[in-house]
């Protein structure tokens, strides 16, 4: 697998439309403000909408180089062409959806406590997402907020396996967050604070680093 950027830049089309984006012009935002690695969150959109900003991210996304991940939708990113799915505790099973997309895929999978992070790691994961690390509004996991503390079980739990951070984190904190053990960090909210996002993204990844 080629270099893990730091930054994983998510598209939630709820926390674009209230910021007056349309998807695919934030992911091309974050595309141009160097992001490599990005995630379309579209929960509750139609189908067909939503297979429509998937084609237009993925194209976007091959000019420059960068993957993209749907999330919870194995078909969609399959159509799409998308390098792979992001899922939930509640979604398809990661063996499904490997089965679906094939070995080259990118699989992750959300996990909240310790014992989901010892069942995902006998999966055919190639990343596992740990959250929330801070408290966040930008959606309701139902779980608490697990601290820098869980980032650091799940890295050593995880070994060679990246660890994606999600979950209220900021330009301020991201560094501490990879200094625990993160691969990268999953960021929604803080990419669109300032009204800029090609400018935040940019200031992440000068910030973090590429890889």
């Amino acid at each position: 697998m080629r270099a893990w950027p730091r930054l994983y830049a998510v598209v939630d089309a709820g926390a674009a439309k209230r910021a007056g984006w349309a998807p695919p012009d934030l992911a091309r935002a974050y595309l141009d403000g160097g992001a490599r690695l990005v995630q379309l969150r579209a929960t509750g959109v139609e189908g067909a909408v939503l297979l429509g900003w998937c084609e237009e991210i993925v194209r976007l996304a091959a000019a420059v180089g960068a993957r993209v991940i749907v999330n919870d939708r194995s078909d969609l990113a399959l159509m799409a062409g998308a390098t792979g799915v992001h899922l939930g505790q509640q979604d398809l099973p990661v063996a499904a959806a490997r089965r679906m997309l094939g070995p080259r895929a990118i699989i992750g999978l959300s996990t909240h406590d310790d014992r989901q992070v010892a069942a995902a790691v006998r999966q055919p994961v190639s990343y596992l997402a740990v959250g929330p690390v801070f408290e966040t509004r930008t959606k309701d996991t139902g779980y608490a907020a697990v601290g820098l503390a869980a980032v650091r079980r799940t890295a050593r739990t995880a070994g060679e396996c990246p660890v994606v951070a999600i979950g209220g984190i900021t330009l301020a904190t991201a560094p501490d967050v990879i200094a625990a053990g993160a691969a990268s960090v999953a960021v929604i909210s803080d990419l669109l604070t300032g009204g800029d996002p090609t400018r935040r993204v940019r200031e992440y990844v000068d910030t973090l680093g590429a890889a």
